[in-house]
């Protein structure tokens, strides 16, 4: 009786669809932590300072909005919180996820760490329970890996060269958080009113507020997305 090697059942796992949607989502968003050791590091962080908060936090849009209070000259206070803003979505995320991958004891205090865009999008993707299990354990172990690794190669090089600016490296930040949002505003109609909505408020309250509070009072500008949504869902109802 012939047994199955290694490389055939590693190459049968990999060709499972919720595998390969992992890998590819992991593999293609982990690299970002590149751009935000590099951030971090310009912003004042240390490498280790960097390193710890991508794993603690990992979830990047957070990181990078709390780096770039930091480094407008914010305190840590108005940056922690405009990053618990953001990621107050992983909340509602878990809520559906915790029905779907229906882990308990450990594995769901763990599985809670990995709840966020990409994880909760390759998840809901899938059919069955299995697959949503494979689906997202394969973008978590993924991107948390290369997420962090990246970092700190993204750290470290940042801090041996000196002087980032003198590369341009300052502006990586705000450039990657920019592509992080461009797919969203290329939606356009009530995204996009949130969006330029949102950059009047804290262009506005730049000149009069301390850093990082302009940042927090744009939030506001969400209140409309909330209002549209409700508006939208009782067209639907034909209420």
């Amino acid at each position: 009786m012939n047994r199955p090697t290694l490389l055939p059942q590693l190459s049968s796992l990999v060709r499972r669809t919720p595998v390969r949607d992992g890998l590819g989502v992991g593999v293609a968003v982990g690299f970002s932590g590149l751009a935000f050791g590099t951030t971090a590091v310009t912003s004042g962080l240390s490498v280790a300072q960097a390193c710890v908060l991508s794993l603690l936090a990992f979830t990047g849009a957070s990181q990078f909005a709390l780096v770039g209070v930091v480094a407008g000259g914010g305190n840590l206070v108005a940056g922690a919180v405009g990053a618990l803003l953001l990621g107050f979505r992983n909340t509602l995320y878990g809520l559906r996820l915790g029905e779907l991958l229906d882990w308990r004891g450990p594995g769901r205090a763990l599985a809670a760490h990995g709840v966020i865009d990409e994880t909760t999008a390759v998840a809901l993707a899938q059919n069955g329970r299995a697959d949503v299990r494979a689906g997202f354990t394969t973008t978590f172990a993924t991107l948390f890996l290369l997420w962090n690794t990246t970092t700190l190669v993204g750290a470290v090089a940042t801090e041996s060269i000196g002087d980032p600016s003198t590369f341009g490296l300052d502006v990586v930040g705000p450039a990657t958080f920019l592509a992080l949002l461009w797919p969203r505003l290329r939606e356009g109609g009530r995204t996009l009113v949130v969006a330029l909505l949102g950059a009047a408020i804290a262009l506005a309250a730049t000149p009069l507020l301390p850093p990082g509070v302009p940042v927090l009072l744009a939030s506001i500008a969400a209140l409309i997305a909330l209002g549209d949504g409700k508006d939208d869902a009782t067209e639907r109802s034909g209420k």
